[in-house]
């Protein structure tokens, strides 16, 4: 499945114009089918759609677990996600019809605060969340080379340059898994999704994104307990206040020798801090 497409185009130089072939990324929607209900259209990199929706189910907090889904049929409808759950498990799908639409440039939608979202994470208690309490810890000599890692293993960003990217790297930083989609927040899904159908504890994982980081990307990060965030780009003001709620660490602006930690520099070993 071609995740790249070849077009022609006029390639402007000063003054001088050249026919020439390029290549663009591949978008096309993705409509999700929880039991025979519709709940959400994505505009999506073709490829990896198993991944994206079970990341998506995760991210989303329709279901708990990898566990809950049946199966995922991708065969009976081209650009359709039909997914099935166990008899057992339960979810109102009337309120994801009524609450959840995510696009490229959107990610989630329709949460009225930072509040429900916590609740939803952790119901029980939201003053344990998930990442809290993890033990992850990470040089800033390793991170520091994350970014770099990341864009030499983006295959279809090397051909298009259209791609956002998502990559889990471990305290060694070994890249363990990686996933391109035009979509920043389908990225994030897709590596999620992956990452939990390969059993990869994601409470011992940092993130490394090819983007900026809003609040989306720190609630879908909160969800399933990665610890750490850093980025290439800048952090929005929810995103900084989410990851603090959530002692989340959150790094932004990573580009040659420098990095801003927003939130959580214990996490970073060797990191000593001094006053301006």
């Amino acid at each position: 499945m071609n995740k790249a497409k070849s077009v022609e185009i006029t390639k402007l130089r000063g003054d001088r114009a050249q026919q020439m072939v390029d290549f663009v990324a591949v978008e096309e929607p993705l409509q999700i089918t929880v039991d025979g209900v519709p709940i959400a259209v994505v505009m999506r990199t073709v490829g990896d759609d198993v991944d994206l929706v079970m990341g998506f189910l995760i991210t989303e907090g329709i279901i708990s677990s990898v566990s809950a889904v049946s199966r995922i049929d991708l065969e009976q409808k081209q650009n359709h996600a039909l997914v099935f759950l166990y008899d057992d498990v339960e979810v109102d799908l009337a309120r994801l019809q009524r609450n959840l639409y995510s696009a490229s440039s959107c990610g989630i939608c329709g949460k009225a605060s930072m509040d429900e979202i916590f609740l939803q994470i952790h119901p029980d208690n939201q003053s344990e969340l998930q990442g809290v309490k993890s033990k992850f810890r990470i040089s800033h000599e390793v991170l520091r080379a994350a970014p770099d890692k990341l864009k030499s293993s983006q295959d279809v960003f090397e051909q298009t340059g259209g791609l956002h990217a998502a990559g889990l790297f471990n305290s060694n930083g070994d890249l363990l898994v990686i996933r391109e989609d035009v979509g920043r927040h389908n990225a994030i899904d897709k590596v999620i999704g992956a990452a939990l159908k390969n059993g990869v504890d994601l409470k011992t994982v940092a993130m490394q994104l090819s983007g900026r980081v809003s609040f989306e990307v720190i609630q879908k990060s909160l969800m399933v307990g990665i610890p750490l965030v850093s980025a290439i780009s800048a952090p929005t003001s929810l995103g900084v206040e989410f990851a603090e709620r959530g002692n989340l660490t959150l790094v932004g602006f990573m580009r040659d020798e420098k990095m801003n930690i927003y939130s959580g520099v214990e996490k970073i070993t060797d990191t000593e801090v001094t006053s301006a």
